[in-house]
């Protein structure tokens, strides 16, 4: 007959160890067995977790949670007027620019020029989409290659818009296919900017436009920039220039100088002040930019003359000013100067070449009141507040600010003298 095993146990360890024991000695193996069993599954879940923690998860599962409840209160607090996806605006809105409405304006009574000016409180109440790019339109070049380069259809100008501009720089460039070239430096047709550049040097009495930094010349306004190509040498001047010019629904001036990378604005002398502070500027530049500068009573120049430095050039090229003859022959003073207003505002008139001509600012706020009777006054407190878009004043602005540096003061290592930094607020240590 077959013996237990118990009775085997029994044989092993002996006829005298009682059963209790035996049934103890078989509990302890079992513990030990589960505890070696425990262990291993230990082992193995470390290495496991080691391959992906389960920090990381719970904090995904956290973050994932937390964005969900976010998003869930968000759409109760606000009710009935919750997130909605926007379409596109329709192509009549291609050209859309905040404020300025031409059919609108002229709807509203302005003329004259007026309805290309900006004019907020008659804007329709906006459309909610998204304005399109126009349909042709590439992502601009990398600079610096974008400077001398454009897609065409990146702005609104036709070829037969192109042959038709009167712009003393339309040479500089090449319509191609699909792109728009302007001359580098290194083309020898760029002559003629940089001739133009060295001349305005000259007039000021300057060996060349290398110069400018050191006469003071650090910034200037480009009003009317055709399509760039001065304020473009001014860069590589490292004199920076500043385009502006008035809205125009195609062809504009200032969205070719934005595709070459240049800064430009939006802007025009019609009635309102530019958005920039009293004593802004350097020198002023005009290149047949179509202002004419004697109407108004001088409303235009006054409006300069608040933006020039003390010290700082208005330059005016036009061909209308030209007069008969052989004008290399003539002596300074002998030619049709032509606008009569800078006598009024203390500026001195350096030089004229040909079709150019610069004034220079005075640097002595004391022959603003020190002038004859029936000039312009000067602004009482509050009409030179520092504020954007505000109408024209008809009185010279500046004159107590602190700003009030002359140009010529600067040091040519500096843009900024340490009391100029002191008036920004800032220290030149």
């Amino acid at each position: 007959m077959r013996r237990s095993w118990f009775s085997k146990l029994s044989v092993i360890f002996g006829p005298r160890l009682p059963l209790n024991w035996l049934l103890l000695c078989l509990i302890s193996i079992i513990v030990l067995i589960a505890l070696l069993g425990s262990s291993s599954s230990s082992a193995f879940d470390s290495v496991t977790s080691a391959a992906k923690p389960d920090i990381y998860n719970n904090y995904r599962r956290l973050k994932e949670q937390a964005v969900s409840d976010y998003l869930e209160l968000r759409s109760i607090s606000l009710g009935p007027s919750r997130l909605r996806e926007f379409s596109l605006c329709g192509k009549e809105r291609e050209n859309y620019v905040p404020c300025y409405n031409v059919s609108g304006n002229l709807l509203a009574g302005f003329n004259d020029g007026k309805e290309f000016d900006r004019h907020c409180e008659i804007s329709q109440e906006p459309q909610h989409c998204l304005v399109r790019p126009p349909k042709e339109y590439k992502i601009p070049l990398s600079w610096p290659v974008g400077r001398d380069v454009i897609w065409s259809g990146n702005v609104k100008i036709t070829k037969d818009q192109f042959l038709s501009s009167g712009s003393m720089t339309k040479r500089l460039m090449l319509l191609e296919e699909n792109q728009i070239a302007f001359h580098s430096e290194d083309d020898l047709s760029y002559d003629d900017v940089k001739d133009y550049s060295r001349r305005i040097a000259e007039m000021i009495g300057l060996g060349s436009d290398s110069e400018f930094l050191q006469a003071g010349v650090h910034t200037v306004l480009d009003i009317g920039c055709g399509f760039g190509s001065f304020g473009a040498h001014l860069l590589s001047l490292k004199v920076m220039a500043v385009c502006i010019a008035e809205y125009e629904v195609t062809g504009s001036q200032v969205q070719l100088a934005l595709e070459r990378g240049l800064p430009a604005i939006i802007g025009n002398f019609i009635s309102r002040q530019l958005p920039y502070p009293s004593l802004s500027f350097d020198m002023v530049h005009c290149a047949q930019c179509g202002i004419v500068w004697d109407t108004k009573d001088g409303m235009f120049l006054i409006e300069v003359d608040r933006l020039l430095k003390p010290g700082g050039y208005f330059v005016l090229t036009s061909p209308a000013s030209r007069p008969h003859g052989n004008s290399s022959s003539a002596k300074k003073g002998s030619m049709s100067i032509p606008i009569e207003e800078p006598q009024k505002i203390c500026w001195s008139l350096l030089a004229q070449h040909d079709d150019t001509f610069v004034w220079q600012k005075t640097a002595e706020a004391d022959c603003y009141s020190s002038r004859r009777q029936g000039a312009i006054p000067l602004c009482q407190e509050g009409q030179d507040a520092q504020s954007y878009y505000q109408p024209l004043a008809p009185c010279i602005s500046g004159t107590t600010s602190r700003r009030w540096i002359p140009i010529q003061n600067r040091s040519s290592g500096s843009l900024l003298r340490p009391s100029e930094l002191e008036v920004h607020g800032k220290s030149s240590s």
